[in-house]
């Protein structure tokens, strides 16, 4: 495998519940193309739903496809790799769909919390942080899957916000509303600026790593 095929290193590739979903979609007839595109349904409609489903099922909504998108990004590459079906294309729907589907997610995000443009911002920091290490690839360099908001984090954060926005959706008059109508969503603003914060400085530790393997050469 060379470096602008690299895998990002995940423990849960290794386990028994990932090689049980692995194998059956294997069995099913699916294809990590298709796999990769189904990711892309599950991203889309998470992030409608954060959108225009009522609160808080917007917020389980949102936290199930994040978890759903990225279980079709672990088994996607399992079932190419492990499962033998890889395609002459896997590297585009490995990485494309992937970009999109943070957008999808990121944007909704910022929207969601009534501040658009800094999930616009959490969505270009998230694809300039996949473009620089996609470059170091280029370089013939390992490709660099640092954080501290590479996409796991980011989903993760994003996860967590959501979830933990149910709880203070409640802690309010108990509609999670104030006396103004407007929804308490401190968690999940706080989330979208751990996100973009994190996104930025991501771009600069890869950005780093990268030069000092240039200069070392």
């Amino acid at each position: 495998m060379n470096n602008t095929e690299a895998r990002r290193p995940l423990a849960s590739r290794s386990t028994r519940w990932a090689a049980f979903f692995a194998s059956t979609a294997v069995r099913a007839g699916f294809t990590a193309d298709g796999i990769s595109i189904l990711s892309l349904v599950f991203a889309a409609a998470g992030a409608a739903a954060l959108i225009w489903v009522p609160a808080p099922w917007n917020l389980l909504a949102c936290a199930a496809g994040i978890q759903l998108r990225l279980l079709c990004n672990l088994l996607d590459g399992m079932v190419a790799i492990e499962g033998g079906r890889k395609s002459k294309v896997g590297m585009l729907y490995n990485e494309v769909p992937d970009r999109v589907a943070d957008s999808l997610f990121l944007v909704a995000l910022g929207y969601a919390i009534g501040v658009p443009w800094l999930g616009w911002l959490a969505a270009l920091a998230a694809a300039v942080t996949a473009y620089i290490r996609v470059l170091g690839g280029t370089f013939g360099l390992a490709q660099d899957f640092r954080g501290p908001m590479a996409k796991p984090h980011r989903m993760a954060a994003m996860t967590l916000g959501c979830l933990l926005g149910i709880g203070e959706f409640y802690f309010f008059d108990r509609t999670g509303f104030d006396v103004n109508g407007t929804p308490h969503l401190c968690i999940l603003h706080l989330t979208a600026w751990v996100i973009a914060f994190g996104g930025v400085v991501t771009c600069g530790t890869r950005l780093r790593a990268i030069a000092a393997q240039l200069r070392a050469r």
